[in-house]
C-alpha cells in the first residue's frame, strides 16, 4: 500500500488542496472541474506553478523525489513522443526490458525503427505505457489516458493496464472524470470537491451506494453525458 499522509496545497496563503490518500491497489480520483485532482496530480509529478506551495506526507518506504518510484501516463499519447525521433530513441531502458515490455503490450519490437506520426493510437498509447513502466515504477499515476480513443482500444487498453499492474507489481492513482473508466479500472474510488476528500470507499459501494449528495449528483450527471474535466 502507498499511504499519502497529506497532500497540502496553499496559493497566496490559501489552501487549495488538502487530502490524504491510500492506494492499496487503484484508486480513481473523481470530482467536478475545479475539485483539485488535476493539481493533487500535477503535486505528485512535481509540476505546481512555482506561485504554489506544497506540502507532501507519505510513507518513508516510498518517496516521490525519486523518479524511479514513479511512473506516468498523460492525457494524450499523439502529444506525449517527438514526431521527429524514432520511438527506440526516446527510451532509456535496457534493450531487454523493452523487448519484455513490448511482448506484454502486444506490440511489434520493430515499431521501435519508426517516427510517432506512423503509429495508429493504440499503438501509441501502448508504446507510452511501456515508456511509463521502463523503470518499474512503484506508483503508475494516470492521466485521462484514454481520452483520445475509441471506445474499442479504450476497453483494452485499461484491461490491459490491469494486467499490467498484476504483472509488474506497481500501484496505479487515476484522475478522471469518466466513471466507466474508474469502475473498470479501479479497485477504490476517492471522491474529491473543493480540495476535501469527501468519499471514499470500494468502487461498487461508491458507484452504486453512494452516502454523499455530492456524490450522487456527480455520478448521475456524469452518466447523463455531462463532462467534469479538469
Amino acid at each position: 500500500m502507498i499511504n499519502i499522509k497529506k497532500l497540502h496545497i496553499v496559493y497566496n496563503g490559501k489552501s487549495i488542496v488538502d487530502i490524504a490518500l491510500r492506494i492499496e491497489d487503484s484508486l480513481a480520483l473523481i470530482g467536478e472541474s475545479g475539485s483539485g485532482k488535476s493539481l493533487s496530480l500535477k503535486a505528485l509529478l512535481g509540476m505546481l506553478p512555482k506561485e504554489m506551495q506544497l506540502e507532501l506526507e507519505y510513507d518513508a518506504e516510498f518517496d516521490f523525489v525519486a523518479g524511479e518510484s514513479l511512473g506516468f501516463i498523460p492525457q494524450n499519447p499523439f502529444t506525449a513522443l517527438s514526431p521527429l525521433t524514432k520511438i527506440k530513441k526516446q527510451f532509456f531502458a535496457p534493450k531487454e526490458r523493452i523487448e519484455r515490455l513490448f511482448e506484454e503490450l502486444g506490440l511489434e519490437y520493430a515499431l521501435l525503427e519508426r517516427f510517432a506520426p506512423e503509429l495508429s493510437g493504440g499503438q501509441l498509447q501502448r508504446v507510452v505505457i511501456a515508456m511509463a513502466l521502463e523503470k518499474k515504477p512503484k506508483l503508475l499515476l494516470l492521466d485521462e489516458p484514454t481520452t483520445a480513443l475509441d471506445p474499442r482500444t479504450k476497453e483494452q487498453i485499461l484491461d490491459l493496464l490491469r494486467e499490467l499492474s498484476r504483472k509488474e507489481g506497481f500501484k496505479m492513482l487515476y484522475v478522471t472524470h469518466d466513471i466507466l473508466s474508474a469502475e473498470r479500472l479501479c479497485r477504490d474510488i476517492a471522491v474529491i470537491q473543493k480540495g476535501k476528500i469527501v468519499e471514499t470507499g470500494k468502487t461498487e459501494t461508491i458507484l452504486y451506494k453512494p452516502t454523499k449528495e455530492y456524490t450522487k449528483m456527480l455520478i448521475e450527471a456524469n452518466f447523463a453525458n455531462r463532462d467534469f474535466r479538469k
